[in-house]
């Protein structure tokens, strides 16, 4: 397969990252199914991206037509039998092994046996996500940024046996959707997440000790660093359950103390408080 046989492309998981990895597809030429099992969370995807895309014209970066070409170019389906005309799949689920595992399962007796598989997991091993397949070299890790339109890097991570012409294809293709791949090794956490997170986790434990209220610790992170965004303000961005789901993969998978959750973050997300998305986090969102 080279770059110009991908046409097709399908996303599953109608979240927040798979509606930005869906917007940047259509919005490049390439006809995107949008796969979840909930219809409700398939119509907020859509309302979502269209209201992404009229940002982008109100700045003037595309035209009203280029929008309703974008739009004109999302399929949204329940059924994952839906990626079986797809040269690309790509998983954009919570953050849950044993979920993503089921998926790819299933989309290998789905797609045709040149259907490359990726995953935009922010920690959990490739490689071993591949192992549910039959196809470990034409499987990747494609961890886009979130907000996935805006940020330019994609981590490009292999697997144990992902081939050269599987990561040259998908490298190449991640600069054509006018992003920056780059090379990562399968480790927990990869590069991106085995820095932040340890940071997030930092701040939320000089929460827990009473070092300094919330405002505080952002504050002095973005006036003191240079940060555009304080950690605290940053996990209600990225969403306290995902936070604590990342840092529990890298304690388990590295062994180290270091990367243990604050207690504090446990309980939050025990009590429903998932950042942004929940209405509060560590700070309360209307």
């Amino acid at each position: 397969m080279n770059i110009n046989d991908i046409k097709n492309v399908t996303v599953v998981g109608g979240g927040t990252m798979g509606n930005g990895i869906v917007q940047v597809f259509a919005s490049f030429g390439y006809n995107v199914t949008l796969v979840d099992l909930s219809q409700d969370v398939l119509a907020n995807a859509v309302a979502g991206i269209s209201k992404s895309l009229d940002r982008f014209v109100k700045k003037e970066k595309i035209t009203a037509e280029q929008k309703e070409t974008t739009l004109a170019l999302i399929s949204i389906s329940t059924d994952l039998n839906s990626a079986k005309d797809s040269q690309l799949v790509i998983e954009a689920v919570s953050e849950n092994l044993a979920v993503k595992l089921k998926i790819f399962e299933q989309l290998e007796s789905i797609c045709p046996a040149d259907t490359i598989f990726a995953s935009n997991t922010s920690s959990l091993p490739i490689t071993q996500l591949a192992s549910a397949t039959n196809r470990p070299s034409q499987f990747i890790g494609m961890h886009f940024m979130n907000p996935v339109p805006m940020m330019k890097l994609i981590e490009l991570i292999r697997g144990m046996a992902t081939s050269d012409e599987t990561f040259k294809l998908i490298k190449e293709l991640s600069e054509k959707l006018n992003k920056t791949p780059v090379e990562v090794n399968d480790f927990p956490g990869f590069i991106a997440n085995r820095i932040l997170l340890p940071m997030i986790n930092e701040a939320i434990f000089a929460l827990f000790e009473g070092v300094g209220t919330a405002e505080a610790i952002d504050d002095v992170m973005k006036l003191g660093m240079g940060h555009p965004m304080g950690p605290l303000q940053l996990a209600d961005f990225i969403g306290l359950d995902v936070c604590l789901a990342i840092l529990e993969v890298m304690h388990d998978g590295l062994g180290d103390s270091k990367y243990r959750p604050c207690p504090l973050l446990k309980k939050m997300v025990q009590a429903g408080y998932l950042g942004r998305k929940s209405g509060r986090g560590f700070y309360e969102y209307n």
